[in-house]
C-alpha cells in the first residue's frame, strides 16, 4: 500500500512537468492533459517517493516532476513489481507495463549529478479503469490479473 504524494503533468512534450492538485485517468489513454497519454504501453508513469529522496539525499536538487514522473507514491518499490502488477487507487485500476526507460541522452539531471534514478527505478503502465486521484489517496499493489474490488481499492 502506498500514498500519493505528488502528480506532475505538461501539456507538451519536451517541457517539464509541474505538480496539479489531482487528475483524471481515462482508460487506454493516461492521464488528461499530459502530452505523454495516448494508445501505447507507457500511458503513465510512476516513480517511489523515498528514490526521490535517496536521490536527493546524496545532493541532487531535484522538483516533483523533474524525471518526467506522472504520479509521486510513498511506500511502494515499483521498480521490484513485476510486469502485470495491478495498481489500484480509488476506482482506478492500472496495469505495469515495463519497468525503467532507457536514457538516450542523458537528462539535465544526468548531466548534473552524473546519474539519473528513472532507468532504474521508474515504471510505466497502462490504464485499465480510469477516474479521479489526487495526493494523499491510497494506492493498492494487486497480482497480476486482479481485478480489484471497490472496496479494496476505495480503502
Amino acid at each position: 500500500m502506498g500514498i500519493i504524494k505528488a502528480i506532475c503533468t505538461s501539456p507538451k512534450k519536451g517541457t517539464a512537468k509541474k505538480t496539479v492538485p489531482s487528475a483524471t485517468l481515462v482508460v487506454d489513454h493516461g492521464i488528461e492533459g499530459d502530452a505523454h497519454a495516448g494508445k501505447w504501453h507507457r500511458q503513465v508513469s510512476l516513480l517511489s517517493w523515498q528514490a526521490i529522496e535517496d536521490f536527493r539525499a546524496r545532493g541532487a536538487i531535484v522538483a516533483h516532476g523533474c524525471f518526467g514522473e506522472n504520479l509521486i507514491v510513498d511506500g511502494i518499490d515499483f521498480a521490484a513489481l513485476p510486469v502485470g502488477t495491478r495498481l489500484s487507487c480509488n476506482e482506478v485500476l492500472m496495469e505495469v507495463s515495463q519497468i525503467g526507460k532507457e536514457c538516450h541522452s542523458h537528462c539535465q539531471i544526468y548531466h548534473t549529478m552524473g546519474d539519473c534514478i528513472m532507468p532504474r527505478q521508474g515504471v510505466f503502465a497502462k490504464v485499465l479503469h480510469g477516474g479521479l486521484v489526487q495526493p494523499g489517496d491510497v494506492m493498492h499493489v494487486l497480482p497480476a490479473g486482479d481485478e480489484g474490488c471497490q472496496e479494496e481499492a476505495g480503502a
